[in-house]
């Protein structure tokens, strides 16, 4: 039996930045409203034709694998997670293994939107521990402007996301004190249309259903989100899961180094702050900067707070997300 432990991370956000401000021009919204709300103050949004979700996971994956010292040709496996592929199919997965110009690994793709880049982690670290594999690369990335109601009526959801990638080279390591100690996954279905992208889909309403219809009030294409319903979900499953991590490995509240929880909103990371009674010290933010990415906001954010020396060796790390689905996850580190 081994450990995974995290060896190489990177990320890559698009250079168009786009304010408050900025979305107050084509939407009935204000910098105040939307800070008020979310914390956020700016995000990325890809311009066409220079980012994808798959370049933006391989630019974020060149960064991780060169800081990792691991060979390209040593990689054996990928996971990317994301809710926004390049193509309804295939997925990017098997995109980044062409551009990387890997061997003939495999590629899984993840699809548990918010907290899909620990369950891709998860799925990564138990490769490894069973010995299968040495070296697995993680990605998460989300192209999410193209996709949103850019207008008034979509506003409470439109203004939150952002575009991104970030990823992460796992690597075998025999010191079972170091590494990945555990991943923590659940989910409760019951509330999947609380947080939705309803179409197209094969369930439901398909390309050829739209197109027939050119119905322009037909907002089933764009996402909904039962804002309240979800926040009131979200800190208690924060909670818990961040719990159940500790609990597993026989830790308390004290221990912990760095919390990256997910960039859904600034509100519910500095509710489970209060709550859990961390300094700011203990918990890393930057949703004011690059909104919610979604699949890529943890890897972006633990990049971030690994190059500003805020993790350092021997640090407690936990991460925690909740999502669509409903979906929730946490995963406990000793770097």
């Amino acid at each position: 039996m081994y450990h995974s432990k995290i060896t190489g991370l990177g990320f890559y956000v698009p250079s168009n930045c786009v304010t408050n401000n900025d979305l107050s021009k084509i939407i009935d919204t204000n910098d105040e409203w939307i800070q008020e709300r979310t914390g956020i103050q700016e995000r990325r949004h890809i311009v066409s034709g220079e980012d994808t979700t798959t370049t933006m996971g391989v630019k974020a994956a060149e960064i991780a694998i060169e800081r990792s010292g691991v060979a390209k040709s040593a990689i054996d496996f990928i996971v990317f997670a994301t809710l926004s592929p390049d193509y309804y199919f295939p997925g990017p997965g098997v995109l980044v293994q062409r551009d990387l110009g890997l061997r003939t690994v495999g590629a899984l793709d993840v699809r548990n939107q918010c907290s899909g880049f620990i369950y891709a982690l998860s799925v990564a670290d138990q490769y490894i521990k069973t010995g299968m594999y040495k070296n697995v690369l993680v990605i998460g990335s989300e192209v999410q402007s193209t996709g949103l109601d850019m207008t008034t009526r979509g506003r409470g959801v439109s203004v939150i996301f952002g575009d991104g990638a970030g990823a992460a080279v796992l690597s075998r390591e025999e010191d079972l004190t170091k590494g990945i100690l555990s991943t923590h996954l659940h989910s409760e279905g019951q509330h999947a249309e609380e947080l939705i992208v309803k179409a197209p889909g094969m369930g439901g309403r398909w390309v050829t259903d739209i197109l027939a219809d050119n119905d322009p009030n037909d907002e089933s294409y764009f996402p909904y989100m039962n804002g309240q319903f979800v926040f009131k979900n979200a800190v208690v499953r924060f909670s818990e899961v961040i719990n159940e991590g500790l609990q597993a490995n026989n830790l308390q509240v004290s221990d912990i180094d760095m919390l990256i929880p997910h960039q859904a909103n600034l509100r519910i990371s500095q509710f489970i702050q209060k709550k859990f009674n961390l300094t700011d010290d203990q918990v890393f933010n930057n949703i004011q900067k690059y909104g919610n990415t979604t699949a890529a906001s943890i890897p972006i954010a633990l990049t971030e707070a690994w190059e500003q020396g805020k993790i350092k060796s021997g640090d407690t790390v936990v991460l925690a997300a909740f999502g669509s689905g409903f979906t929730w996850a946490s995963a406990i580190i000793k770097w």
